[in-house]
This record gives C-alpha cells, sequence and structure tokens, in this order.
C-alpha cells in the first residue's frame, strides 16, 4: 500500500522545508505548494490525502482555499497557522477544517494529529463505501443524497455540504428521534473530544438549518434540547 500523501500549502520557504523534513521522516510523501494555484496543480497530479495549509497566503487566503477543499469527499485538512485568535479558529473549524494548530508547534504533536486524521479520513471513506447501498435519505420532501454528500430541497435545490456538515445530517438520519449531545456529533463530525467553549457544532447546525429556513414552511427538522443536544425531528420516509 502507498504511504499517505500530504500537501504543504505554506508560502514561507523555511517553514515549507521543516514540515517536509518532519513527514518525510515519518515515511510520508510529501508536495509542496506556496499558493492556491499551485495547490489546485498538485491536487491534479497527485492523490492527496491530507492538506496542511497556513491561512496567510499570497491571492486567495486558506479560509477561501478550504472551501474550494471542502468540495473535494475524503479529503484531510489541517490549519497550521499563526493566527491564533479565537474567532479565526471557529472560521477555520467552520468552513471545514478537521483540526487548527498555531504557530511555533510541536513537530510531535502535529505528526500524532496528523496521523490521527488520516486514519479518520480513511475510515470514513471505508464507511461511505460501505453504506453505499443506501443512496439516500428522505423526510419532509427533503432529500440526504449519500453519494454526492447533497442536501436537495422539495424544489430540486442541491447544496453540496462540507464534510463537518453531511457528517452531521448522516448522524441525525441514522439517529431519528435521538438526542445527540455536542460531544457526540463533535466526534461524529471531527474526531474531536469537545473541549470548554467549542462552539463548534452549535455553528454547524446553524449552517444546517439555513438550509430549511430558506423555505418558510418548512417544520422543525433539527431541535435543539437545552442542557443536553440536538435532535433530529425530521419524517424520515422508507
Amino acid at each position: 500500500m502507498q504511504n499517505p500523501h500530504i500537501l504543504i500549502v505554506e508560502d514561507e520557504a523555511v517553514t515549507r522545508n521543516t514540515l517536509r523534513s518532519i513527514f518525510e521522516a515519518e515515511g510520508y510523501v510529501v508536495t509542496e505548494a506556496n499558493d492556491g494555484a499551485e495547490m489546485h496543480k498538485a491536487m491534479q497530479e497527485n492523490k492527496i490525502n491530507l492538506v496542511v495549509m497556513d491561512i496567510n497566503l499570497p491571492g486567495k487566503n486558506g479560509l477561501l482555499l478550504a472551501r474550494e477543499l471542502r468540495e473535494i469527499n475524503n479529503i484531510g485538512l489541517i490549519f497550521l497557522t499563526g493566527r491564533d485568535n479565537e474567532v479565526d479558529k471557529i472560521l477555520g473549524l467552520e468552513i471545514g477544517a478537521d483540526d487548527y494548530i498555531t504557530k511555533p508547534f510541536n513537530p510531535r504533536e502535529l505528526t500524532i494529529r496528523a496521523r490521527n486524521l488520516l486514519t479518520r479520513v480513511n475510515s470514513a471513506g471505508n464507511e461511505v463505501e460501505e453504506k453505499s447501498s443506501v443512496e439516500y435519505y428522505r423526510f419532509n420532501d427533503w432529500s440526504l443524497e449519500i453519494n454526492s454528500r447533497s442536501l436537495v430541497s422539495p424544489q430540486g435545490e442541491s447544496y453540496k455540504l462540507p464534510r463537518s456538515e453531511f457528517r452531521a445530517m448522516l448522524h441525525f438520519v441514522e439517529n431519528p428521534g435521538k438526542i445527540l449531545t455536542r460531544a457526540d456529533l463533535l466526534m461524529k463530525m471531527t474526531g474531536r473530544e469537545l473541549k470548554p467553549h467549542d462552539r463548534t457544532v452549535d455553528v454547524t447546525i446553524r449552517r444546517i438549518r439555513k438550509h430549511f429556513e430558506s423555505l418558510p414552511d418548512t417544520p422543525e427538522i433539527i431541535a435543539t434540547i437545552h442542557g443536553e443536544g440536538y435532535r433530529f425531528c425530521g419524517n424520515l420516509e422508507d
């Protein structure tokens, strides 16, 4: 089996070289990119398993590039950046990053997080393959399309969901009527344990709800259970 392929998107040459050395020492295949254009070129020419990306980049910044990456299924994304304020972290995770590490960083911690993420990404890919016989879930005239990872409205409008939103919705429709805690949802979405003041789940649910709220007659699909978590209230069709 070929070793996982990591793409480093970083405009500082010294940092790129350091990261390449760290990951190559762990046996990974490594490709470098200086900006978004080089990132897309590398993605076209290689099967990338994990992207480690800075936010401050020339041209399109990392947050914009993360949105584009989220159109690609089954690829891990770690932000490695000097921007350490809470707003940037929440925004990065909201967009769909799987992890967020600030500089300066501990090389050992980085490689452990990368390895764990690659394991989760691979497991998630296998999980989708195992469930390929289920093509969609229908509820309240909406549809969650599994293969395309899209939410389709009663009018036929299709919304491609970022990884975290898709995983949350899939967990909801697979557990109708059950109260799902934030810790459970976060683990399903990102593989991370819930920490105090982590708003990732709440932000993700808010983004999902906006799709349903675009149609004023849609009944409540995801209910907030105060002090416990969330519950899927949609009427699933056979």
